[in-house]
């Protein structure tokens, strides 16, 4: 396995050249592969404050990822993206655009392969922040609207999505809930049969209760705090799926008895408790069957494409 890690800005740049080349992502008069191509190209997107300027100086690999990419067959090759990581706006960036920023240069990685390099197959992971920039990614390229075709994806693994949906692919034991960002309008389309998720019980960024309103509705202003304008009928249904089920569910008297102060309480309890457990960031142990954790259960489904 050959292990790159490529700036943002270089991945911006061949996002930018290919889209004034249109169709040869799509094999529309690819040139002839490079004899240093790949079988499989992994694009790999990880979590928050793993990668970027807030980055640990101590940390020696690219955090929960490593142990998926580490030690993959010599005919695959794996980028990790670089983007600025953060979650709050006093961090500089705040999540929606840090994940749009993951999103575009992930893009960008697997447009440069797919046009120098016609016969390559792709796979795409990502960790918690990461997850969502790759699903979303996923999401695009499976209703054929990405840079490749679905057809060029071999898989693409989840690991801690907020946005993951109950009818996504779990592996592991069963978790209630769904990501705290709401599940992705219209899933993964033709790659839904290739995508795997997992989430740890307990992990609330992957497994919100349906019937905690707020903070499905603080998940929500977190996707969308960097809008788009092209998105803003998904932004409505999504805005509307929450409201939807608040009604039927009490409605507004619903949402008071979560703004009490007891319930304020609660909340903050819970999220201690959460942030305490270090359930999210149990992945390198936590055991999803057959005697393999997530993280290796994640690099043998990958090891098992090239």
């Amino acid at each position: 396995m050959r292990l790159k890690r490529i700036a943002a800005a270089t991945a911006v740049a061949a996002a930018t050249a290919l889209g004034s080349m249109s169709g040869i992502a799509f094999g529309n008069g690819v040139a002839a592969a490079d004899p240093g191509c790949p079988d499989l190209y992994v694009v790999a997107i990880p979590g928050t404050w793993e990668t970027g300027k807030d980055r640990p100086e101590d940390m020696s690999g690219p955090g929960m990822l490593s142990g998926v990419t580490r030690g993959l067959p010599g005919s695959v090759d794996v980028d990790y993206v670089d983007y600025a990581a953060t979650a709050f706006p006093w961090e500089g960036d705040i999540y929606g655009a840090s994940k749009k920023q993951a999103t575009d240069n992930a893009r960008g990685l697997l447009g440069d392969m797919a046009r120098r390099c016609g016969a390559t197959r792709f796979a795409i992971v990502g960790y918690s922040q990461g997850a969502d920039a790759a699903g979303d990614l996923a999401a695009e390229i499976g209703t054929g609207l990405g840079v490749v075709p679905p057809d060029r994806v071999a898989g693409v693994g989840l690991i801690s999505d907020p946005r993951r949906s109950p009818t996504d692919a779990l592996v592991g034991p069963p978790v209630g809930g769904a990501g705290a960002g709401g599940p992705r309008v219209g899933g993964f389309g033709f790659l839904s049969d290739r995508v795997r998720t997992i989430c740890a019980d307990g992990d609330l960024y992957c497994s919100t209760d349906d019937q905690d309103y707020l903070f499905r509705l603080a998940g929500f202003l977190a996707q969308t705090s960097d809008p788009n304008p092209l998105n803003m009928w998904r932004y409505q249904m999504e805005a509307g799926s929450i409201i939807g089920d608040l009604m039927a569910h009490g409605g507004v008297a619903t949402l008071q008895s979560q703004l009490t102060e007891d319930a304020n309480k609660q909340r903050v309890e819970q999220l201690s408790d959460f942030y305490g457990s270090g359930t999210h960031t149990s992945y390198g142990f936590y055991q999803v069957g057959g005697g393999q954790t997530a993280i290796s259960w994640m690099h043998n489904w990958i090891a098992g494409m090239a």
